[in-house]
């Protein structure tokens, strides 16, 4: 049995309660979890806007301690340390195969609807897995692709906003958009994801990093990150507050909220040939578009799912780049709290104040 955070309705808290984790498939691995971020992509569908069967557990950025393995498991070993990620991979289908490994559906990684279910409670009632992972529970049932092992000298809340937010970030900066030294990178939104983004593009040696948040906490913050300028998102001359910075407009602009006007200011900001980068996840009646002149001007638009990871290979040099002191992750996280703290932690995120809220894990 373990303990976990169990939506039973959205919009309501989530109710602290015990589930049962069925025995390892051949590719499953069961992991004790010692660390979860609570991500922002939770709060859509604990407050109803994204569906999702219910009861379900929360949760997908974590890291945590191999209990056991599958008898076909051959990726990690009772004993390693390993992030989860929420996109898991089949390694099979078009995407896989073609290196856009984020796009998987994973359908092979999951139990079939005949197989007994991952977890349960109450002697059989069914409590459907969130995004692969259910990770706001003490354990963990998922395919041995859906996780990798890191460095155990990497102390494990810090690698558990690896899992979501800073892959989403920094994978943008280096897989997404390839940033070239120099080039200009507005990032819109400082939250985790923003704030991983803005380090990455410190990392990757953008020219001028801009930061936009209408919290002047979250601005500096921002800064410690690595932003040479911030900017008020909701000042009345932000657009050309932006461009006066950045000699009229940026290469990448990048929303990392998941709000509609966020995304218009990120396409607002281009300069010519610039591309817009959608990392929120919007409101499902959201469109975002480019218009005539834009499209003329050589801009683009595009989405980045987590980043556009290849996980097995960046979570582990993601965990070298902390450990060298590249990567910052402890400004990201704002506060470690315990499970039963977690409904207290998804309000401070509604709030929107603070950084990473992170579950951790006795």
């Amino acid at each position: 049995m373990a303990k976990a955070a169990i939506l039973e309705t959205p919009g309501e808290p989530l109710v602290i309660g015990e589930v049962e984790l069925a025995d390892p498939a051949p590719h499953e691995v069961l992991i004790d979890t010692k660390a979860c971020g609570l991500c922002h992509s939770d709060l859509h569908f604990i407050d109803g806007a994204y569906p999702h069967p219910l009861p379900t557990i929360p949760g997908h950025e974590a890291a945590g301690v191999v209990r056991a393995v599958g008898s076909e498991v051959k990726t990690v070993k009772p004993g390693d340390h390993v992030v989860s990620c929420l996109s898991a991979f089949c390694g099979q289908c078009e995407f896989c195969v073609t290196g856009r490994m984020a796009l998987c559906l994973g359908a092979a990684t999951r139990r079939a609807k005949t197989d007994a279910p991952r977890i349960s409670r109450n002697g059989g009632e069914i409590v459907n897995q969130m995004i692969n992972l259910s990770a706001l529970s003490e354990q963990m049932l998922i395919h041995e692709n859906a996780c990798v092992a890191i460095d155990k000298d990497m102390p494990l809340d810090r690698a558990a906003v690896i899992g979501c937010a800073v892959t989403t970030g920094a994978g943008t900066i280096f897989n997404a958009c390839k940033v070239t030294p120099g080039e200009t990178v507005l990032v819109v939104g400082c939250g985790g994801v923003g704030l991983a983004t803005i380090n990455a593009a410190k990392i990757a040696g953008a020219g001028k990093i801009i930061a936009a948040d209408p919290l002047p906490e979250k601005r500096e913050l921002a800064k410690v990150l690595g932003a040479t300028h911030t900017v008020d998102a909701l000042a009345d001359d932000v657009v050309q507050q932006i461009m006066d910075i950045s000699s009229g407009g940026v290469n990448w602009g990048i929303e990392a909220v998941g709000r509609q006007a966020s995304a218009d200011l990120a396409v607002a900001s281009l300069r010519r040939g610039g591309t817009a980068v959608i990392l929120g996840m919007m409101p499902l009646d959201c469109k975002v578009g480019l218009g005539a002149l834009d499209l003329l001007g050589g801009k683009k638009l595009m989405g980045a799912i987590m980043g556009d990871n290849h996980f097995p290979v960046d979570l582990p040099r993601l965990v070298d780049f902390y450990m060298r002191g590249l990567l910052d992750l402890d400004t990201i996280i704002a506060e470690r709290i315990s499970l039963d703290q977690v409904n207290a932690g998804f309000d401070k995120m509604r709030e929107g104040h603070s950084a990473r809220s992170v579950v951790v894990f006795d």
